[in-house]
């Protein structure tokens, strides 16, 4: 949107100037004047059209500066807002994680009472079975 913006705005100016050089000098051209006074008159308005075409470019390149800047604050925030869900995916994943290593640090230890238990109902009933 920016490229159609800024080229939108160069054929704008491009146009602005042509059409004012070309309104000048034919103006210039069909008035009764003098060799001298036609040149001093060409020169004023080339000066003149010089001035505006000066103005025109300084706006674009406010403008410009201004699309840009709007741009790079756009961008910034976006990486703030991808950094923000990154953190916070992270944070969620690590709870999991943590809750994960309990669990599976619980789990040893059950398994080890479950077959403790398993052997002394072996011996149990084996000591049953003798008797």
């Amino acid at each position: 949107m920016a490229e159609e913006n800024t080229g939108l705005t160069k054929g704008l100016l491009i146009g602005f100037l042509a059409g004012g050089i070309v309104g000048a000098i034919t103006a210039l051209l069909y008035a009764p004047k003098s060799g001298r006074e036609l040149r001093a008159d060409i020169k004023r308005k080339a000066s003149d059209l010089a001035e505006e075409a000066s103005e025109h470019i300084h706006t674009a390149r406010a403008k410009t500066t201004d699309i840009i800047n709007e741009g790079k604050e756009r961008s910034d925030q976006l990486i703030a807002d991808a950094r923000e869900k990154a953190e916070s995916i992270l944070g969620s994943a690590e709870k999991v994680l943590t809750g994960i290593r309990e669990r599976a640090s619980e789990e040893p230890g059950r398994v080890k009472s479950a077959f403790r238990a398993g052997v002394e109902a072996y011996k149990a009933e084996k000591d049953r079975s003798r008797s």
